[in-house]
This record gives structure tokens, sequence and C-alpha cells, in this order.
């Protein structure tokens, strides 16, 4: 299994306490953590994208390219583009100036959003997001991969003949689709025969399943190898400590400020109490061989190569993060390599561009 440090640069430097962190301050954070991750072996890292005032990854392209020249070996993620939100045109031409950049380093994951606030900030019915990503992946997938493009649809202007420069570098990157709620993510990355990436953030592990088993279902009932369909999944909030008992106990004022929040109400989460989470949920907190443990329960209901852990989005501070990562990388993910292997990403080459 290969793994994926993500961050949506929340704003709260501690969840329980309300303290804000500056922006500089935060942003530095994120650089110290990126760099870190690569000292420390593991795969990739990645920026979500949100616009609200609770994050600041706004514009997760400038973070990266940042990113890109402060490192040299992991893959740098968006996780995810909200592409209902953007012109497919300004995300071909942003993202393939960061695959040049990073030398070749940038995956995409593509999403919705789960923000009804970004909507209205960027002026769009709610109710068309659904239709909006998957037009506006349709004309990305073209514009990757085509020049010349000619194109009529119901979200932008029509094109003719257009060519979005720069070209990748080697072929279009590779894009991921997110999924969290609805099969309408698992169908467009079936139809495409590209990656999933289950969100598995706020619910019990079979609505997931159910939804990655769809996803495998089409994929092959469009045609695609069913042995190329390539999964990776989240995992909610992750906190290890030396014993199950300190993991907890840390993690439990920070699990309950975030329960109060209106993100949390807006996604709906069944939990009902903090046992209740690291009992049904995806949640990796505990001691690392707990963690082991629970990684491989969800391995064998996903089947998933990508594991993507977030350290901050339940406010520990910079030290707390570090530690996680440590034990992480130390304890928990040489296990879990050598139980569930990964193919190699390069065994999924990139599409080469059309001339």
């Amino acid at each position: 299994m290969k793994f994926l440090v993500m961050t949506l640069i929340g704003t709260s430097g501690d969840a329980a306490a309300g303290r804000l962190t500056p922006p500089r301050q935060r942003f530095r954070e994120v650089v110290e953590t990126a760099e870190f991750v690569e000292e420390l072996g593991l795969d990739a890292f990645g920026v979500g994208e949100r616009h609200s005032p609770e994050f600041l990854s706004s514009s997760p392209t400038v973070v990266l390219s940042h990113l890109a020249a402060r490192t040299s070996t992991i893959r740098l993620f968006t996780t995810v583009t909200v592409l209902s939100l953007l012109d497919p045109v300004r995300v071909a031409e942003d993202y393939a100036t960061l695959d040049h950049l990073s030398d070749g380093r940038v995956e995409i994951v593509i999403g919705k959003g789960n923000d009804a606030h970004q909507s209205e900030l960027f002026g769009f019915d709610l109710a068309d997001q659904w239709d909006r990503n998957r037009e506006n992946y349709e004309l990305l997938h073209r514009l990757w991969r085509e020049e010349k493009v000619s194109w009529s649809g119901r979200y932008r202007p029509d094109l003719v003949a257009a060519t979005t420069y720069p070209r990748p570098l080697a072929g279009p990157p590779r894009v991921w689709h997110g999924s969290a709620s609805s099969t309408e993510s698992t169908e467009l990355a079936a139809r495409y025969g590209e990656p999933l990436f289950s969100a598995n953030a706020f619910h019990p592990q079979a609505k997931y399943a159910d939804l990655i088993a769809h996803y495998r279902q089409r994929f092959a009932e469009h045609g695609h190898d069913p042995a190329r369909a390539l999964v990776g999944a989240g995992s909610g909030g992750v906190h290890l400590a030396r014993t199950s008992q300190e993991a907890v106990a840390r993690f439990r004022p920070l699990w309950e400020a975030y329960m109060a929040t209106p993100a949390a109400a807006h996604n709906r989460s069944p939990f009902t109490s903090l046992e209740d989470a690291l009992d049904r949920g995806p949640n990796l907190v505990g001691s690392p061989a707990q963690v082991v443990d629970k990684i491989g329960d969800y391995h064998g209901a996903f089947g998933h190569e990508l594991l993507a852990i977030g350290v901050d989005g339940q406010g520990l501070d910079p030290a707390e993060q570090r530690a996680t990562l440590e034990l992480f990388a130390g304890e928990v993910a040489p296990v879990v390599r050598r139980e569930f292997p990964s193919r190699s990403w390069e065994e999924f080459p990139r599409p080469t561009l059309e001339p």
C-alpha cells in the first residue's frame, strides 16, 4: 500500500481551544510537513480545495507549485480539485504547468465538492453540481489529449479548434475521481477507466464499500480490464500514541470540537460518541498495532492500494502531527506495505498525447 498525507490547511491550530493560526504561519507549517513527509519516506502529499473561512486551501495549484520546488520525490496530489466550480480550460492550463514544474509528479483528484457555500460563492446552482462536474471533466479529458478541440456544452462558452498550453509533460496527469456519497462519481471513474478515491471519512465502512463495489462492477461493464481498477481511500481523523488510552484521551476533545461544527452537521455523521466512531468508523486512532489492524480490516472491504491520512484536519498542533507521522512511518507503514503490497504506480502508465 502507498501512503498519502493530505491537508485542507485548516485555520485552527487547536480545534478544541478554538485558537486560530495566522495564515503565514499555517502555510509555513504545510511546507514543513510536506518536506517531513518526504524525509520519512512516505509516498505523496496532497492539498485540498476549499473556499470558506475555515480553510486556507483556496489555491491548491499555488501551494503545490511551491511544494514542487521544495521536494523532489513525493507525488503531489490535489485532494480534491473542485471541478464543478472551475473552468476546465483554466484547470488544464494550471495543472499542466504544475506537471512541468514538478517533473511529472502531479496527480489530480477531482470532485463536485463538499461545501454548499462554495457553489453560492461562485454563483452556481447547487442542484447542478453533479452535471457541472461531469461536463467539465468531459472537456478537461479532451483538452489534455487533443489539440484543436471544438466543443459545446451547457456551462461555459463553446470552443472552436482550441488548444491549451502548455501541453502536459508526458501525457495527461493521472486523474482520480473523488467519491463520498453518490454513484455519480463511481460511474464517471468507471466510464473512463480511471482510479477511484473514496472519501471514507464520515460514515460506517459499508457505505463506502458499496460505492467501491459499484465502481468495480461498472469498470468491467464499460469494457475495461477489471485488474486495472485502482482504488484509494481516506481514513477520517488520525492520531497515534504508544497506547490506545493516550491516543483516545488526546483525540477526544478534538473530535468533540469537530462534531460541533457546521461541517459535521452537513456530513450527517451517524456516530453518537467517540467510542462509536472508533468502533464503526474509519478514524485511525490508537496504538500502532491497533491502527495496522484497522487498516487491514478496511483493506479487506475496499481492496485499496492508496491510503490517505490527514493529520491536521482535527486540530493537532505541529508537534503532535510530526509525532503521529513518525509513528505511522516507522511502525505502521512498513507492516502495511508488507502485508498489503501495492502495484507500482508505474504499472499504470500515463496515456500519451494525440498528435
